[in-house]
This record gives structure tokens, sequence and C-alpha cells, in this order.
């Protein structure tokens, strides 16, 4: 399985300064427009999680390793001391102290235990030491000591002024006057035996140690009390701590005392080696006026008379930073004779008894330290020089030296790259260099590999690839091929190497090799996971990769299953673009060049440092919404809808330096991601209900035990319980009314169904009558029609006969029997049985009409009516002349006469008026 070790290393932003080759861990420095309070902290103390608490002159800073956050007194004066003891934190101020606790919203809350004291009245007394003993706390003020148990209070009132006090084998001693110290015993103070050792000294600092009581005095350096045996702290550091006056003590390890100073800074001291180390202003320090100090696992806190300060302790990354800039841009490094030296933009450097030292002559820019065959060769940007503590010899005058390699099969022979072109270097004799211009190249080459013993790949500093070909005596080239644009995607910058017995080239920052076979530049296959990052280093074990893009994080690989990544945001911004350099001291020291010093990795030690490194899983520090922010102690945080647009949640790893963090929200809208820092912030997300798992991230991305945060957001007050039942009522309302307005609908088209069903019925029969009604009318008209037929059938007979009559009357000899035959025929044309005949079945098809023509035309005769009749049927004068017994001029006649009674002119047809007259 490939195994990753990220090292998710401190963020700086003060560089180190080490007279000599002195190199020590990060340090981070907080400064005031960080923690936005005073300058001057004069205590520290830390809980089991690693928060941070700080006695600022300002008040209480609180830092839980993301943010931090100032709380004042109620009298807003200054204080002094602080610990953290059981969960509360104490403070004492002027004329002040007490405890804080954080309440449910994860804010702390002052509570003052001065009321508790009885009978005793200060006296401008400011409280600088807080230490547990037992299941009491003791506050120290110059004038005297206040034990508070079990809700009381006692007053130590001495009659000396009282420096220091300190628990020592379950015994509580006290420091006080000039000259000796005192035990705390039933509320006494009992005077040990007077030693002439504290004469008119003043003691401002005991720890136990494995000697003793180590005792710190203001302007006498220290004291080892050991079975009631006083002695001096016999030391080289005690001088020193003497000139710049000790201040505190603090024991970090068995063999490690922290020693901090008015003047100078911190000391560190190592009993073992007996030997100390400085972190002071020149090294990263923002003051050199330690005014406390407090540790947390791995982690010295630094509180200043201006800053607060974080050392980390025991780390496998050391810094040399050349603070005052003389240094310069450092090219390269190598070690020769057990002295380490420096290749900088000004020359070279190299450090003698942890000194700096400068090599005269050096000056002007080298770009590479080279140990070749015993000799310690130097490419400088006049020539190659042979370097020696004392000397610097040149030994070519060719320009520039940027690379020099061993030709393969020789061990006196080297190859260097050149401003101009290539250089020959051969040993001849044992201080004796014999170099010689190579001809037939007159570039310059800043990256060299062999690919076999005649074949060197040379690349340009910016724009050329070429392979060229040697002669035996390698002072002149017999082929050279470049490759350009034709086959290769760009010759600007590219970098060769010969990795495994391949020729490998990163060109814009994909990796291809060369087939020599098909003679040709393809893509290096194996190399593809390594794309865009610049190889700095290299042998057959152990790789070197620095990003080219983005953050520039260092990755080492032995191209199996080892891969160490260094996320190092200080490592990251001293790295040089495009000078990068990695230098192997041994198996497990590597060198970063770095642009103003250098870095020191031993990789050994941070893979067993945090082979087994604990994550602390995120505490929750507050949660928001636009409403403001909800207790802590909420099974899960209820969010009304209104104000759920904007939620922030806060969280902490304190126990971790720049701890990195991973989220996996879990609801209706499903998020992750990887971030750094302890504040995440949702924006409009939908209503349901949340779990936000929260984790702590490390090593090969390693993630601690989550913190799970459930939330709900509640629905919008129309999705509401109440609205839900409000609309569930709605609904049921709607279905009863949409039933009954459903049934009433039905009842309507019922009534309107049987309504229309009715009237169709009804419909049906008018029809039915109707079309009785005309077949009636129909069979009347036709039996009028019948009936007027016959009669005038009748009459025009009858005339014809009389007619015949009239004609043959001569042949008639009874002239009164012909007259009476005459007569009858006239009777039977004007027999009224025939006319009322007709008038009743005209009277069934025109009911009325004759009563309306009267009432409209009272002048109208019976005969008019007659006419009015058979011009109503339609009958022409021709057929109504038979009818009335009259020639058809008679009917014309008549015709006429009835039109001027009806009143209608000649334009209109009688006939017509008569058949629309109802």
């Amino acid at each position: 399985m490939k195994l990753i070790f990220v090292l998710l290393l401190t963020l700086l932003t003060t560089p180190l300064r080490l007279c000599g080759q002195n190199l020590l861990p990060p340090i981070h420095n907080y400064k005031i427009f960080e923690y936005q309070a005073d300058s001057k902290n004069w205590g520290l103390s830390t809980n089991s999680a690693g928060e941070l608490f700080v006695a600022n002159n300002s008040g209480l800073l609180h830092f839980n390793g993301e943010k931090w956050q100032l709380y004042k007194l109620p009298n807003n004066t200054t204080i002094r001391s602080v610990a953290e003891i059981n969960g509360k934190i104490f403070t004492g101020s002027y004329e002040e102290f007490g405890y804080w606790v954080k309440n449910k919203y994860g804010v702390l809350e002052y509570t003052s235990l001065t009321h508790l004291i009885k009978n005793h009245v200060f006296t401008s007394e400011e409280f600088w030491q807080i230490l547990p003993y037992g299941d009491a706390v003791l506050f120290r003020s110059f004038n005297g000591i206040y034990v508070f148990k079990d809700d009381k209070i006692e007053v130590i009132d001495p009659s000396f002024v009282v420096t220091f006090i300190t628990v020592y084998k379950d015994r509580v001693l006290v420091a006080g006057g000039h000259n000796r110290l005192y035990e705390l015993i039933n509320d006494d103070l009992e005077p040990l035996e007077e030693h002439e050792l504290f004469s008119n000294k003043i003691i401002i600092a005991m720890a136990e140690i494995e000697e003793g009581l180590l005792i710190g005095t203001k302007r006498n350096g220290c004291f080892i009390v050991s079975d009631e045996k006083i002695m001096p702290f016999e030391t080289g550091i005690n001088s020193q701590l003497k000139q710049f006056q000790l201040n505190q003590i603090l024991p970090l390890t068995e063999n490690i005392i922290a020693f901090g100073t008015i003047k100078n800074g911190i000391y560190l001291y190592n009993k073992d080696k007996k030997s100390s180390q400085k972190v002071n202003r020149q090294v990263g320090l923002q003051n050199n006026t330690v005014l406390s100090m407090t540790t947390y696992k791995d982690q010295l806190w630094v509180g200043l008379d201006n800053g607060i300060d974080r050392i980390q302790l025991n780390y496998p990354l050391t810094f040399y930073t050349d603070y005052m800039g003389a240094v310069g841009t450092v090219y390269d490094l190598a070690v020769y004779k057990d002295v380490l030296y420096m290749a900088s933009n000004t020359g070279i450097y190299y450090f003698k008894d942890d000194v700096l030292q400068f090599v005269e002559g050096s000056q002007g820019h080298v770009w590479d330290l080279n140990v070749t065959h015993g000799d310690l060769f130097c490419g400088h940007n006049t020539g190659t020089f042979r370097v020696n503590e004392s000397s610097f010899e040149k030994i070519s005058n060719i320009s520039g030296g940027y690379q020099i390699v061993k030709v393969p099969e020789s061990n006196s022979s080297f190859i260097q790259g050149t401003y101009i072109g290539l250089a020959k270097y051969e040993k001849d004799g044992p201080d004796n260099w014999i170099v010689t211009p190579i001809a037939g190249i007159n570039k310059p080459a800043k990256y060299l590999c062999f690919e076999d013993s005649h074949t060197l790949w040379v690349a340009h500093p910016y724009k050329g690839l070429y392979r060229i070909t040697l002669n035996d005596t390698y002072d002149e080239v017999i082929e050279k091929v470049e490759f350009t644009a034709d086959d290769i995607p760009t010759n600007y910058n590219v970098k060769v190497y010969n990795i495994r017995n391949q020729i490998a080239l990163d060109i814009e920052g994909v990796w291809h090799r060369y087939d020599p076979i098909l003679k040709k530049i393809e893509l290096f296959e194996e190399f593809q996971g390594y794309n865009h990052k610049n190889l700095v280093y290299h042998d057959d074990g152990s790789f070197w990769f620095i990003d080219n893009e983005g953050p520039k994080k260092v990755l080492f690989s032995d191209l199996k299953e080892v891969n160490y990544i260094l996320d190092d945001m200080l490592l990251q911004k001293r790295l040089t673009p495009e000078a990068e350099n990695v230098i192997k001291l041994n198996d497990s020291i590597y060198c970063f060049t770095l642009n103003d010093g250098f870095g020191k990795l031993n990789i050994s030690e941070f893979r067993n440092q945090f082979e087994n490194y604990e994550l602390q899983k995120p505490q929750l520090v507050s949660f928001e919404d636009k409403g403001g922010i909800y207790p802590l102690d909420s099974e899960k945080f209820k969010i009304p809808n209104n104000l759920s647009q904007d939620i922030r949640i806060n969280f902490a790893s304190p126990a971790l330096r720049d701890a990195k963090y991973y989220y996996n929200l879990k609801g209706p809208l499903a998020q992750t991601a990887y971030i750094d820092h302890g504040d995440i912030h949702f924006q409009n997300l939908p209503f349901g209900t949340y779990a936000l798992n929260l984790f702590s991230v490390g090593i090969d991305n390693e993630r601690s035990e989550a913190n799970t945060i459930q939330f709900e957001i509640a629905p919008p007050w129309y999705l509401s319980k109440v609205s839900i039942a409000l609309y569930f009522l709605a609904i049921i309302g709607i279905i009863f009314l949409r039933r009954r307005y459903n049934r009433s609908k039905m009842e309507k088209r019922h009534l309107a169904l049987k309504t229309k069903f009715l009237k169709d019925q009804e419909e049906r029969m008018a029809k039915m009558e109707k079309e009785k009604l005309e077949k009636e009318i129909k069979k009347k008209q036709k039996e009028l029609a019948r009936i007027t037929m016959n009669m005038a059938e009748k009459n025009k007979v009858i005339l014809e006969l009389k007619e015949m009559l009239l004609v043959n009357r001569s042949q008639f000899p009874n002239q009164k029997r012909y007259g009476a035959f005459i007569k009858k025929l006239d009777n039977s044309i004007k027999d009224d049985d025939d006319w009322k005949h007709f008038e009743v079945n005209f009277k069934e098809l025109h009911e009325d009409f004759f009563e309306n023509l009267l009432k409209m035309y009272p002048k109208l005769t019976p005969k008019d009516l007659k006419l009015c009749a058979y011009l109503k049927m339609n009958l022409t004068s021709k057929e109504i002349a038979p009818l009335m017994a009259i020639s058809n001029r008679g009917v014309e006649i008549h015709r006429y006469r009835l039109r001027k009674k009806l009143g209608i002119d000649s334009s209109q047809n009688l006939s017509n008026f008569l058949i629309k007259f109802n």
C-alpha cells in the first residue's frame, strides 16, 4: 500500500536569524494587530485541549487555535496572572481575582472571588501568580498570599514582600524578603534555614528539576536547593542569565530548561550537553523581554513585552535564515571536510565553530558547489574555483559554471556546462587540474547528463536542446543533433536528466523520454504522475520534486512505495523559483536552498514523530445564524427558516499546529470539502435535517474522529406544521366543498338533463304535434283545395251547361221550362252550402283571418272576403272566376276594387299580401 506522509508545518510570519549554523525550529509570531489587545502579556496558561489563555494588559486573551478573543474585567483593569485549573480560568488583577467559565454559548463569563475576603482591606495589591495546591488555589501578590478553598478565602499577610511561590515535594515554598525561603504550614509562613548565598538577592522564579529546586534570582543567576543544601547553578549559562536579567524558568523535558530573560529572549539549556541555544529577536522572537512562558506538548508559548510567540520544539524541520541579508539567495550547499559551505548570489560562505564566515575573493554569483575528485569546485560567474576555508583558487577562466558531471568509466575526467559551452576537467597529479574547452559547441549549457560514455545531452538555460557525441579524448563534438519545435512541444527551458539509464526531459512541466531505438522523444508514461513538478534532486533511491504550479509543495519519493509531502508555507515562500535545490547530506538529512538561507529536514525524525501522531477531534466553538448564536449544549440546532440564509459554524483543534479540516454535510443539500481554517459558511441551504461531520486532517489525509453536529432548518411559514395542518383542513374543506359543489352540480345537471329531457320530450311532442298539425293542415289544405276545385269544377260545368242552354235556347219549345232550368242552374252556382263548407275548412286553416281582415278593413263585403280567401289560397283569376260565377274580366275588376279597399298600390302583389296577412 502506498504510504504518504504529509508534513503540515507551521505558517511563519517572521524569518529566523542565527549567528552561525545554529538551526532552530519554526517560530510563529502573533502580533498585536492579530490578537488585537495590548502589547504586554504577563501570564500564559493552556487547558487540556490546547487552548491558550493570556493575562494581557487589556484583559484575558483566549486563543482556540483559530481565533483570538479578548475578555475585559468589569473594572477594565490589567490582568497580571492566569492559570487554568480544573476547567476554570483563574485570573489575578489589581485588587481583584476570580475565575472564568464558558457559558452555554462558549463565551467566558467572570466570577469574582474578592467578596469572600473577610476582615481584610487591599493595599493597592496586584496578583502576579496563581498556583494550584491540592484542592486549594493560591493567589500571590507582593503583599501576601490568598488561599481559596471550599468557597472561603484565608489571607496570609506576612511582614515582607512576597516575590514567588512554588510547590516542591508537596510543600508550598515562599520566597520573600532578600535572604531566605519560607514554607506555608497551616496558614502560617515558617522560615527555612537562612543561607548567605541568598543575601541581598531577589528570588523571582523557582522550578522543580531532577537535581532539586532550581531557584532563579533577578540579577545573580540561579541556585539549586537539594536536601536542604543550597549551591550555585554551576553552568556556563549562569553568567548569561546574570547579564541579561533572568525573569522566567520553565523545565521543558528532563534535560531541557527554558530560561526567559528581560534583555535577550530565551535560553534553551541542555543539561546533558551543558550547552544552550539562544532564541531572541535576532532569530525570530518579536521582542527580547520574556514576561511569561508555558508549554503544551511540543509547543512553547512565550508571552513578550510586545507580542506572543509560539516555538515548535522537537521539530524535524529547522531553518537557518540570513536575517541581515548579507548572504542573499542560496543556490547550492556542500559539505567539504566536515564544513558546510553555502553558494549564493553574493559569494561563498561557510560555518566555523557555528560562526558564519565569508570566503575571501568569492564575491559574485555562485551557481554550483561540487566535491569533485577530492576538491571542492565552485562554479562562479567569472570562472571555476577550487575552494577551502583559507583560499579561493581559480582553475578555469571560462565564464560561468552551471553544472559539472563525471565522465562515465573515468575516475578523473569531468564535463562542465558554462556560459559559452562545455569544458573538460581532468586531474593531472594531486593538485593540478587541466581544463580544456570542448570544440564544436559555443552555447550556454545549464543541464548536462550522459546517455553513454560518449553521448551527452545538453540543455540551454532558456532555449535549446542538443544530443552531442564526443570524441575519444572528450575535447571535441563530432556529432550534434538539435531538437526543434518539430521534435518536441517547445525547446524553451527544457531540463534533462538521466533517470535509471533513461534520458528524461521536463518539457513545459510534462515528462518525456528519449527512445534510443526509434530515436525520437515521446511521453514518459511512468512519470506522468509527476507532471508539473520540478525534479530538484535524484539518485538511485531518492527523488525530490517541487510543484511548479500553485503552492510549492515538496514531494520526496522512492518511485515505489514511500512518498513524503512537505506542505510548509514558510518553505514554499522562501524557495527560489527556477533555482530550487535539494542537497542530500546523509541518508536522513536533506537541505533546501532558500532565498534567505537554507532549511534542514531529518526524514527519520519526521517519520518517527508523525507516524503515531494523534489527531484531535475538532471542537465546536460557535453556531450562528442571522439571528445570533445558539447554545452549544443543544443536541440539535433548530433554525427558523427566515434566519437560515446565512449559517456560520466555527470550530477549532487547538492541540494541532495550523490544523486542516475536512467536512461532510449530509442532508437535502450534500457538500464535502477540505479547508484550512475553522470556519464554515453555509448560505441558502434548503430546509430539512442536516448532519455535519467535522474532521481534523493529518498524515496521508488521515482523519480524526468525527464531531457530528446536527441541525435542522425549519420549513418556510407556508410549509410549517401549522400551515400544513391548515392546508390539510383546507384540503378537506375543499374536498368537502368540491363534493358538495359536485353534488350540487350533479343535481343541477340532473335537473338540467331532466328539464332538457322534458323540454326535448315536449319539443318532440310539439314536433310530433306540429307534424300532426302540419299533416292535418296539409290534409285540410288538400281537402280545401279539393273542395275548392270541386266547387270550381261544378260551377264550371254548370256555367258550361248554362252557356250551352243559352246557345240552344231556340231549341227549347217550352221557354218557361227553359227559364226554370236556367234558374235552377244559377241557384246551383250560388249555393251557400258549398261556400259554408269551404268557409269551415278555410277557417280551420286560417283562423281569425276574416275577423282580422274585417277589423282592419271593415268596408269589405262578403264577396270581397270570398275573393280574399281565394287569393290567400293563391288561386289565379281563371280559377277564381268559376268559383264566383263571374268572368275572368269580372275577377280582375273585383281584384282592382279590392286593392283599392285594402290600400295596396299596383306595385305590390295582392295575393302575396293576403298570403302573409294573419
